[in-house]
C-alpha cells in the first residue's frame, strides 16, 4: 500500500519537510562516499557511529569500537564517545541503508509531511518531528535492550507524522498503490488504520522481538506518539481555513429570522 498523492491542500511551501528530506539525501550520498570495509572510518562505523543502537542507548555506551558481521547483519559492539547515549535516538532519523529505504521513506513523509508541518507551523514542526521520531527510536531500543544491531531511517518519525495526520485529516483521500498496481483513493482514517495493523501483522510474522530487519515497534510507537500527541502540539494554533468558513458569520441567525 503505497501512498502517491492526498487531496488536502496546504497554505504554504513545506520548506521544513524539504529540508527533511534534503538533509536525508545529503546523508545518505555522504554514506555512499564511505568504504564498505568494517574500518574505523568506514560506512559500518558511522553507522553505529550515529544510528541508534540499543545495548548503547538503554546500558550506556561503550568505550571501545568493535565493529563486526555476524550472519550478513551489522553488528555494533561498541561505539566511540563522541556523543552521549541519547544522541543516536535523533541523528538515526537521517541515516539510511540503501537507495529503497530513502526512496521509500522520502516518498511517505513528503505525502504526510507538508500537510502536518502546515497545520503546526514550522516553529513546531521540527521539534514534534524529532520528538516522536526520538520516542519511537526509543521504543524500538527498549524492546531489544542488548541488542547491538543499529536502527536507523526516519520510518519510526514519519509514523508519527501519519499518526497526527490521521487525526488532523481523518477524511483526507490518499490515493495509493495497492498490491504496487491497483490505484485506489482511500480515507486517511482508513489508511491510517491498515497501515498501524500491518505493523501488527509484520511482528507477528517475524516474532515479537524480532522485525526480521524492519523496526515495527519504532513504526508502532512512532504512530502512537504522532497520534497522541498532536492536539497537545496545536494548542494555541488558529484553525484550519476550512473550519473558519464553516462558522456562521456575526448577525447570522438573526438575518434568517
Amino acid at each position: 500500500m503505497i501512498p502517491i498523492y492526498d487531496q488536502a491542500p496546504t497554505r504554504r511551501t513545506p520548506i521544513l519537510t524539504i529540508g527533511i528530506i534534503l538533509a536525508c539525501f545529503g546523508v545518505f550520498l555522504y554514506q555512499q562516499t564511505l568504504p564498505n570495509d568494517g574500518s574505523l572510518n568506514s560506512f559500518q562505523a558511522f553507522v553505529c557511529e550515529w544510528g541508534t543502537v540499543p545495548a548503547h542507548t538503554i546500558e550506556g555506551p561503550d568505550p571501545a569500537l568493535d565493529i563486526s558481521r555476524t550472519s550478513g547483519d551489522l553488528t555494533c559492539q561498541g561505539v566511540s564517545q563522541l556523543h552521549d547515549r541519547w544522541t543516536g535516538l535523533f541523528t538515526g532519523l537521517f541515516l539510511h541503508g540503501d537507495w529503497m529505504h530513502l526512496l521509500g521513506n522520502m516518498l511517505f513523509l513528503w505525502i504526510f509531511g507538508n500537510n502536518v508541518e502546515d497545520r503546526l507551523g514550522r516553529l513546531r514542526f521540527l521539534p514534534f518531528y524529532l520528538g516522536c521520531g526520538a520516542l519511537a527510536s526509543l521504543a524500538q531500543a527498549i524492546t531489544e535492550p542488548s541488542s547491538g544491531i543499529p536502527s536507523i531511517g526516519a520510518s519510526g518519525a514519519i509514523s508519527a507524522i501519519i499518526g497526527a495526520y490521521l487525526v488532523l485529516l481523518p477524511r483526507s483521500r490518499i490515493w495509493s498503490l495497492i498490491g504496487f498496481v491497483i490505484p485506489l483513493p482511500l480515507p486517511a482514517w482508513l489508511w491510517g488504520a491498515i497501515y498501524f495493523g500491518m505493523q501488527f501483522l509484520g511482528l507477528s510474522s517475524n516474532g515479537l522481538s524480532d522485525g526480521g530487519g524492519i523496526a515495527y515497534w519504532a513504526h508502532i510507537g512512532g504512530f502512537i506518539a504522532g497520534f497522541l500527541l498532536i492536539r497537545i502540539a496545536i494548542i494555541g494554533r488558529p484553525p484550519p481555513p476550512d473550519a473558519v468558513l464553516r462558522r456562521p458569520p456575526p448577525g447570522f441567525h438573526e438575518l434568517r429570522r
